[in-house]
C-alpha cells in the first residue's frame, strides 16, 4: 500500500532525514523535559490495563508527536524537527554556581518509569532524540534557532516556559501545545513587562526560587521590569544603584549586586554550542508505521492507534504490539537494583551510546523502575530525610507571599493547610495558611491572629502586627487555588473546600493524603495525620493540644502567638507533602490509583457542596416531638420506679444492675473490671427477649431520651443563622468497607424502624417552592448476595421482580408465593438480612421469638436450599484469613488484620464482618458512583435539584415543586447505572424515589 506524503519536503532528492533548512523550512524543537511534566500534570491518571503501569505523560507525549506531524495547517507544520531533553548532569552553569537547581523537588513515583518510554515513543515516530553533556536542553535549543534563522527559515519552540522566552524574535515563535496557543513578542512583553531581548535582565533581579537561582531579595518580575525599562540593562542599573530612592530597594541592589550578576549568567542561555547533530539532519521524514503502530499497541492506546493505522492505510490487527514494552515495564519488582530518589533530585534519563536520530536508549540497557520497587525506595528516602522545624518560614509581606505563589505555579504543586478558630468550615474564621514546595520547605501565612492579652474581649486588642490582610492574601492566593494546572494537596482538604466556598474561592485540582492512606489501609491503619506521621515519617507531630490548651485553658488557634502557630501551621503542610510522596507511589505500586481516582477523589467536591446547601428543619415540629418524649420518658421513670419498688434513676448503670441482678436475680448477669454488674444494651436486649419487663423499660426509656436529647433538643442548636439551615459534615475515611459517616449533627443514625424515629425525620422540610426527594437502593445488598455468590434463582427472582423475601419463604418452606401468611414471610425476611450480616441461631431465635434449635434448623435449611451462599462465604472468609482483607466488586481492598486473632469473640467478628463488607462496600462504591455523576446528570436535563443528603443507601433532593415530575427518572437512572462501565451487573438494581413535603413521608 501507499502512504500519504508528510509534506513537500519529503520529495527531497537527499538521504530521508538529511535536508538543509533554507527560506520557507520550518524548524520545530520540543523542549522535552519540560513538556514531559506538563503532561503528566495536564492529563488525568491512565494506567495501562494490562499491568496498571501509569501512562498518561506517554500519551500526552504521543499526542503531541502526532498533532505536530500531520494536524497542523499546511502553513504551521514542521519540515525539521527534534525533541530535545536535558542530561541528569553538571552542567557548565554548576561551576558558575553550585547550588544551581539544588532544591528541585523528586519527579513522581508514577512519573520515573514512563521517561523511558517517551524515549521509546520519539524513536517510534523516528524523530532525533537530542541530549549533550554539560549543557541543558534550553542551550541546544537556543543554538538551533539561531542557525534556523540565520538560515533564512523560521523556529518554533514547543514550550511555555518562560526561561526560552529570551529567545523569541520575528523569527522564533513559542507554541504551547496544550492549550494550541502561540507566543510571539506581544506575549513575552505581556508575561514579563519587558521585550524579549531584555528578559535576562529581568531574571537576574527576580530570581527563579525552582532553578534557585538568586536574583535580589525583595524584587519580582514587575518591580524588575520598571527598573530594566528605566535604566536599560543590569550593569547600568547596578552602576548607578545609589541614585535609587526606595532605601529597602537600594540596600537589596546594593548587597546583592554581585548575585545578580551570577544570575544573569545562569538564566543567559548558550546559542553557540557546539552540536553533535547538525540541524540538517533534523528533517522530518516518514517513520516505520508498523513499527509505530507496534508501540503504540504495546501502549494501549486504542485511539491512536487507530489514527496512524488509518492515516497509514494499515490493517492494525495485523500488527503485534512490542512485547520488549510490556516485559520491561511489568510490575513484579525486578532483579535490577532500583533507582534511588533522592529527595530533591531527578532520575538519571541519559541516554546509553551516541546522541543521534537513531535509538538513543533500549530498554534492555536502562534501568528498570517497577512500581514497587520505586515506592519503596521512595517511602526509604521520605523516612530518611527529617523534618527539621527551624526552616520554616513565616511569610509576612505581600513580596514573600507572592514569591511563594510564583514557585508553587512554576513547580505545578503544593501542600496545603487552612488552620481555623473551627473545626465547623461554615462558621470557622482563618487563621492562617502554611504551604509546603518540598520537604522542609514550607511556610505559614498568618491572617487572623489577635494580640496578646485580648482574651474573648475582641475590642480589647485588634490583630497582632506583623500580617498581610486577609483579603489581600486570600485574593493573591486566588488564582492559585483555583488553578487547574496546579496540584493542590492537603489533609482532609474536603473541610479545606468548604471554609475557603465561604469566601468565594473555588479549590481545583486537589489530592488528599487521607483519602490516599483510606485507599490503601482502610482497616488496618489509623488515617489521622499524626499517626501517618509516625507510622510512614518516623515524626512526632506538634499536637493541637498542645497549641491551644485544654479544658478551661483552652484558647481557640487566633489567640495563639505567631512563631508558634507559624512553626504548627508549616509543619503540617510539609508533613502533608511528605506523605503524599509516599502514598502517590503506593497506590499505583499497590494498583490502588484507580479507587482513590474514581472513588475518593471525585466526592470530595460533591460532600463540600451538598454540606455548604444544609437541610432546613421545623423546629416546631421538633418542639412539640420534644414534649412527647418528656412525657414519655417521665411515664416510663415511673414505670420503672414501679416495678423496681425502689426510688431508681434510670441512667445509672450501677443502679440497674444491683435491681435486676442483685434484687431481682434476673439471669445472665456479668460484672465489668470495677466490680459493678453490666448493662449494656445487649444485655438488656437478651433479658427483654426473655420476656423481663423491666429491661424493656429500660430499653424503652434509654431510646426516648436519646431521641430527645440527641435529635429533637441538639437538631436546632445546629441551625446556622447565615443560612437557617442544619449542615452536617461527611467523613470519607472513617468506615472499612467505604460508607460515609455524619456528625455535627449526625444525621445517619435517625431510627426509621419504629415509629419515633420516624416522626423526627417529619421534622426535615424542603424549602417554600420545593420537594423533598428520597431515592433509595431497594435491597441492594441481597441483590448484591445473588451477583456476587452467583445464586441462580435469586438472580431470577430479582429478574422477575419477585417478592424476594416471599420468593425465600416459598423456597425453604414449601408455601406458595400466593396468600402466603405474613410471619412466614417475616421469617424468611429476617433470615434473609440476617444471613448477610453472619447471623447465629441465637440471634435469629431472638429477633424470631423463637426457640433456638428452631432457629438453627431455619439456617441449616437456608444454606441447603442455597448452597452458593455458604460457598461464597466459605471463600471469602478463607482469602481474608489469607491475604488479610477482602475487596469489592470496584477493587476497595477491606482489611481486616484481626481475622486471625487468637481470641475467639474477636476472630469471629471479623469474619462475619469481612463477608458482610464485599456486600456493604460494594453497596457504597455504587451509591459513591452515583453521587459523583449525578451533579452533571441534572444539569445536562438543566434541571434545578440538589442533592442534600446521603443516609447509607439514601439519596435526599430538594427539587422545584414545577420539576419532580422531570427529576424523579434522572435520579432514578444515575443511581441504577451507576456501576456501569466498570462492571456489568446481571441483577438489575432498583431505586425507589418518592417526592413529598418532609423526608418522612417521601421515605
Amino acid at each position: 500500500m501507499s502512504k500519504k506524503p508528510v509534506s513537500s519536503a519529503k520529495t527531497s532528492a537527499k538521504p530521508a532525514g538529511v535536508k538543509p533548512p533554507g527560506k520557507g523550512d520550518h524548524v520545530f524543537l520540543v523542549d522535552g523535559s519540560g513538556y514531559i511534566f506538563r503532561a503528566y500534570h495536564a492529563l488525568p491518571p491512565l494506567n495501562r490495563k494490562s499491568d496498571g503501569l501509569q501512562i498518561n505523560a506517554v500519551l500526552g507525549f504521543c499526542n503531541m508527536l502526532w498533532k505536530l506531524m500531520r494536524d497542523m495547517p499546511p502553513e504551521d507544520r514542521p519540515t525539521h524537527l527534534a525533541i530535545v531533553f536535558d542530561k541528569s548532569e553538571v552542567t557548565f552553569r554548576n561551576t558558575i554556581y553550585s547550588d544551581y537547581k539544588a532544591h528541585r523537588p523528586p519527579a513522581p513515583d508514577d512519573l520515573i518509569p514512563q521517561f523511558a518510554l517517551i524515549r521509546e515513543a520519539v524513536h517510534a515516530f523516528d524523530l532525533p532524540c537530542l541530549e549533550q553533556g554539560g549543557f541543558e536542553a534550553d542551550d541546544l535549543i537556543a543554538t538551533y534557532v539561531r542557525e534556523a534563522c540565520a538560515r533564512g527559515a523560521s523556529a518554533t519552540i514547543v514550550s511555555s516556559d518562560k526561561d526560552l522566552m529570551q529567545l523569541v524574535t520575528d523569527c522564533v515563535t513559542m507554541y504551547d501545545t496544550m492549550k494550541d496557543r502561540r507566543l510571539g513578542v506581544p506575549e513575552v512583553i505581556e508575561k514579563f513587562g519587558v521585550p524579549p531581548d531584555k528578559v535576562v535582565e529581568v531574571q537576574a533581579l527576580a530570581g527563579d526560587s525552582v532553578d534557585n537561582v538568586p536574583g535580589v531579595p525583595g524584587i519580582g518580575v514587575k518591580t524588575a521590569a520598571q527598573l530594566i525599562t528605566e535604566y536599560g540593562d543590569l550593569e547600568t542599573l547596578l552602576s548607578r544603584a545609589t541614585e535609587i530612592k526606595q532605601p529597602k530597594r537600594r540596600e537589596a541592589l546594593i548587597a546583592n549586586a554581585e548575585k545578580a550578576r551570577i544570575s544573569r549568567q545562569l538564566v543567559l542561555l548558550d546559542d553557540k554550542v557546539k552540536l553533535d547533530v547538525p540541524l540538517d539532519e533534523l528533517a522530518i521524514h516518514e517513520p516505520d508505521y508498523r513499527k509505530l503502530i507496534s508501540f503504540l499497541k504495546a501502549m494501549e492506546f486504542s485511539t491512536l492507534t487507530r489514527r496512524v493505522a488509518d492515516y497509514a492505510e494499515i490493517d492494525a490487527s495485523s500488527v503485534m504490539p512490542d512485547e520488549r514494552l510490556k516485559s520491561a515495564f511489568a510490575g513484579g519488582p525486578s532483579e535490577a537494583s532500583p533507582q534511588t530518589l533522592p529527595l530533591g533530585g531527578e532520575p538519571d534519563t541519559r541516554a546509553r551510546g551516541t546522541v543521534s536520530t537513531a535509538p538513543v536508549t533500549t530498554l534492555a540497557a536502562a534501568p528498570v523502575f517497577s512500581p514497587q520497587a520505586l515506592a519503596a525506595s521512595r517511602a526509604k528516602d521520605v523516612a530518611a530525610a527529617k523534618v527539621d522545624r527551624t526552616k520554616y518560614a513565616t511569610i509576612r509581606t505581600a513580596d514573600e507571599l507572592a514569591a511563594w505563589v510564583t514557585r508553587a505555579h512554576d513547580l505545578g504543586h503544593v501542600a496545603i493547610a487552612i488552620k481555623a478558630t473551627s473545626f465547623d468550615p461554615m462558621q470557622a474564621d482563618i487563621c492562617g495558611i502554611a504551604l509546603a514546595l518540598s520537604p522542609n520547605e514550607a511556610a505559614y501565612i498568618p491572617l487572623g491572629h489577635k494580640k496578646a492579652g485580648g482574651g474573648d474581649d475582641l475590642f480589647a486588642s485588634g490583630l497582632a502586627d506583623g500580617q498581610i490582610e486577609a483579603a489581600k492574601v486570600l485574593e493573591t492566593l486566588t488564582a492559585l487555588l483555583e488553578s487547574e494546572a496546579v496540584l493542590k494537596t492537603g489533609f482532609d482538604i474536603k473541610f479545606a473546600a468548604v471554609l475557603l466556598a465561604q469566601h468565594n474561592i473555588t479549590l481545583r485540582t486537589v489530592d488528599d493524603v487521607q483519602l490516599m492512606s483510606y485507599a490503601l489501609d482502610a482497616g488496618r491503619s489509623s488515617h489521622d495525620i499524626e499517626a501517618l506521621a509516625e507510622q510512614w515519617l518516623g515524626h512526632e507531630m506538634i499536637a493541637h493540644a498542645d497549641i491551644v490548651g485544654s479544658g478551661r485553658n483552652r484558647i481557640s488557634l487566633d489567640q495563639v502567638e505567631i512563631p508558634r502557630a507559624a512553626e504548627y501551621g508549616a509543619e503540617s503542610a510539609d508533613v502533608i507533602m511528605r506523605l503524599w510522596l509516599v502514598f502517590k507511589a503506593r497506590l499505583i505500586s499497590e494498583r490502588m490509583n484507580n479507587v482513590y481516582e474514581s472513588l475518593e477523589r471525585p466526592l470530595i467536591d460533591v460532600l463540600a457542596r451538598m454540606e455548604r446547601r444544609g437541610i432546613m428543619i421545623d423546629r416546631q415540629v421538633l418542639a412539640r416531638l420534644s414534649g412527647e418524649f418528656a412525657q414519655s420518658a417521665a411515664r416510663l421513670e415511673a414505670e420503672i420506679r414501679e416495678i423496681a419498688g425502689e426510688d431508681i434513676n434510670p441512667g445509672s448503670p450501677k443502679q440497674l444492675g444491683d435491681v435486676m441482678f442483685g434484687k431481682m436475680g434476673l439471669p445472665g448477669g456479668q460484672k465489668t473490671k470495677t466490680g459493678a454488674w453490666s448493662t449494656t444494651a445487649s444485655i438488656l436486649e437478651d433479658l427483654a427477649e426473655a420476656g423481663h419487663d423491666f429491661p424493656r423499660k429500660i430499653l424503652d426509656w434509654r431510646q426516648v431520651s436519646k431521641l430527645k436529647s440527641t435529635y429533637t433538643d441538639a437538631l436546632p442548636t445546629h441551625l446556622l443563622p447565615q443560612t437557617q439551615r442544619v449542615h452536617t459534615t461527611y467523613a470519607l475515611a472513617a468506615t472499612t468497607t467505604g460508607r460515609l459517616s455524619s456528625n455535627e449533627p449526625n444525621l445517619q443514625n435517625i431510627p426509621v424502624r419504629t415509629e419515633d424515629g420516624r416522626k423526627i425525620r417529619r421534622a426535615f422540610i424542603a424549602a417554600k417552592g420545593h420537594k423533598l426527594v428520597s431515592a433509595d437502593y431497594s435491597q441492594i445488598e441481597l441483590r448484591l448476595l445473588a451477583e456476587i455468590a452467583d445464586i441462580p434463582v435469586l438472580k431470577q427472582a430479582f429478574k422477575d421482580g419477585l417478592d424476594i423475601h416471599a420468593m425465600t419463604a416459598s423456597e425453604m418452606f414449601g408455601v406458595p408465593i400466593k396468600d402466603m401468611p405474613g410471619e412466614v414471610r417475616r421469617r424468611a425476611k429476617a433470615i434473609n438480612f440476617g444471613i448477610i450480616y453472619g447471623i447465629s441461631a441465637f440471634g435469629l431465635a431472638n429477633q424470631l421469638g423463637i426457640p433456638r434449635e428452631e432457629a438453627g434448623a431455619y439456617i441449616k435449611k437456608y444454606f441447603e436450599r442455597f448452597p452458593g451462599i455458604r460457598a461464597y462465604m466459605d471463600a471469602t472468609r478463607d482469602f481474608c484469613r489469607e491475604h488479610g482483607y477482602v475487596t469489592t466488586l470496584f477493587g476497595r481492598k477491606c482489611h481486616y488484620p484481626d481475622i486471625k486473632a487468637s481470641n475467639p469473640s474477636l476472630r469471629a467478628f471479623n469474619e462475619r464482618a469481612a463477608i458482610n463488607a464485599r456486600l456493604q462496600g460494594t453497596a457504597a462504591d455504587i451509591i459513591r458512583r452515583a453521587m459523583i455523576r449525578m451533579e452533571d446528570a441534572l444539569t445536562q436535563k438543566k434541571l434545578a435539584a440538589r442533592m442534600l443528603l446521603q443516609v447509607h443507601d439514601e439519596l435526599v433532593f430538594e427539587v422545584p415543586d414545577s420539576e419532580v415530575d422531570k427529576t424523579l427518572p434522572v435520579i432514578r437512572e444515575v443511581m441504577e447505572q451507576a456501576p456501569f462501565p466498570a462492571t456489568a451487573l446481571s441483577v438489575p438494581l432498583r431505586v425507589d424515589a418518592r417526592a413529598a413535603d418532609n423526608w418522612d413521608e417521601a421515605h
